[in-house]
């Protein structure tokens, strides 16, 4: 038989009164969090899985906690990888609450960046104050109440704590606009380290010319088994004259070096033959008595230079500093004859601390052979980052969002990076109304390494270590 038609099993009247109650119910014991949808930034066109998404928009809405005494799931875990936090949380949403207030939200995202705009999603975020902390939801239950009055009023949100993952490629994949998230995220994730230079200035050098110099150093043999950088000796000079004096560059697989070239720290002068350029190798092992010298076989002839006069030496005036990597050497141009090369060296402090002369040339007078620099890539470093700015590298073309910039030691933190930033660059951050970029030159990459504030592996490892002492083949006794 039909059921009593006398009994209305839900009119209109009566499921607004239901989702009135629960919506008041839900403001007065429930919490504020923050609803973040996940945008997909790319998918595998065969599979349709998403590669890659972002998250940039935030919505408010109440929820009830329903796991009030605590976070469920496995807990706090220790792994062979360290500690593992396996905290799950259920809250429950009103349905009609989402609907009106984050749905047309929703519907006017791009079909291409999210897939459905009338409920919550798997795989969106939430964001719980109390604990400060990001879940991502792994289900949603939205028949829980099981259709009282005929419909269902609440969604229920299954949530696991949020982990970053490889899916959510990109530079600007978590920038949601909410400050407190954005805390929340400044030192969690994959991040870059740089160490920047602020200041700079140009190296500034001297030259001195001479007759009967080496002009350069041919190698013909590179040799082998070297273990360290081999000694070179070139013949001295006649009375009166300047003995020469030059360095090996080496190359090397496996800490195993061979001679790549040799270039000149002093050309000499006053030779009327070529010197005898000598290559040897300090590195020996003894072995039953037998000493093995490691490194033979290279060797070189100078080219030697009687008339007309070359670049001898270069003296540094100023050692300048703000050099991530070596700066260019230029030599002017003789009136007639062959222009010098040659390379500088710098040190850990960015300063040049040496030029090599790879060729002295011909034709040079005295003091026509001017021998300059090219200045660092920022003299003066300008600007603040901000944070959750974007930042460019110059030459690499990488980008990082700021998580944090310390002035003080030119230290700057970025989040998940696009690219990989180099020595020289000059990092470009956003430019805002009023407010110039800043730039400052990148010294090198101090660290590139994923970050987790509840990580405390390596803290659980000096503890461990404090406690047996492995440095023994039997940390536990003497036998």
């Amino acid at each position: 038989m039909p059921i009593n038609p006398f009994f209305l099993q839900g009119s209109q009247g009566e499921q607004r009164l239901v989702q009135d109650i629960i919506n008041e119910q839900l403001r007065m014991y429930g919490i504020e969090v923050l609803y973040l949808p996940r945008k997909i930034v790319k998918t595998d066109n065969i599979f349709r899985e998403v590669e890659s998404s972002s998250f940039s928009d935030n919505f408010a809405i109440e929820a009830y906690v329903n796991t009030y005494e605590g976070y469920t799931g496995a807990g706090d875990i220790m792994t062979k990888f360290g500690m593992s936090l396996k905290d799950d949380l259920v809250v429950t949403i009103s349905k009609e609450r989402f609907e009106d207030f984050i749905g047309p939200f929703l519907q006017q995202m791009p079909d291409s960046e999210i897939i459905v705009d009338n409920r919550p999603r798997e795989g969106d975020l939430i964001y719980f104050p109390l604990g400060k902390r990001i879940f991502e939801i792994k289900f949603v239950e939205h028949e829980k109440p099981f259709y009282q009055l005929g419909k269902n009023y609440v969604y229920e949100l299954q949530c696991e704590l949020f982990e970053l993952e490889d899916e959510m490629g990109g530079w600007n994949q978590l920038s949601t606009t909410s400050e407190e998230i954005d805390d929340t995220l400044s030192s969690f994730g994959y991040m870059t380290e740089l160490q920047l230079i602020s200041v700079g200035s140009t190296a500034t050098l001297g030259v001195t010319t001479a007759s009967g110099y080496i002009r350069n150093i041919v190698l013909n043999n590179d040799g082998y088994d070297y273990t360290q950088v081999p000694t070179v000796t070139i013949t001295p000079a006649p009375v009166g004259g300047t003995n020469a004096t030059a360095v090996a560059i080496t190359t090397s697989i496996n800490n195993v070096y061979s001679v790549e070239e040799i270039l000149l720290t002093n050309t000499g002068a006053g030779y009327t033959v070529a010197p005898t350029v000598t290559i040897v190798s300090a590195a020996t092992t003894a072995t039953n008595g037998i000493t093995t010298t490691h490194g033979v076989g290279a060797a070189a002839t100078a080219t030697l230079v009687t008339s007309g006069a070359g670049i001898a030496q270069v003296s540094i005036a100023s050692s300048g500093s703000g050099y991530p990597t070596a700066p260019q050497l230029y030599f002017t141009a003789p009136t007639s004859g062959s222009t010098a090369t040659g390379r500088v060296v710098i040190n850990t402090d960015n300063n040049v601390t040496q030029v090599l002369i790879s060729d002295a040339g011909i034709g040079y007078t005295a003091g026509t052979g001017i021998a300059t620099v090219a200045p660092p890539s920022i003299i003066t470093g300008i600007g603040t980052y901000f944070f959750n700015d974007v930042v460019t590298g110059s030459l690499s073309g990488a980008k990082g969002r700021v998580k944090s910039w310390d002035k003080d030691e030119n230290i700057l933190k970025l989040g998940t990076t696009e690219g990989t930033f180099i020595p020289g660059d000059v990092a470009i951050g956003s430019t805002t109304t009023g407010t110039p970029a800043a730039e400052y030159t990148v010294d090198f990459v101090k660290s590139a390494e994923y970050e987790d504030k509840y990580d405390q592996s390596d803290e659980i490892e000096a503890e461990a270590d404090a406690i047996l002492d492995f440095s023994e083949s039997n940390p536990f006794g003497q036998v």
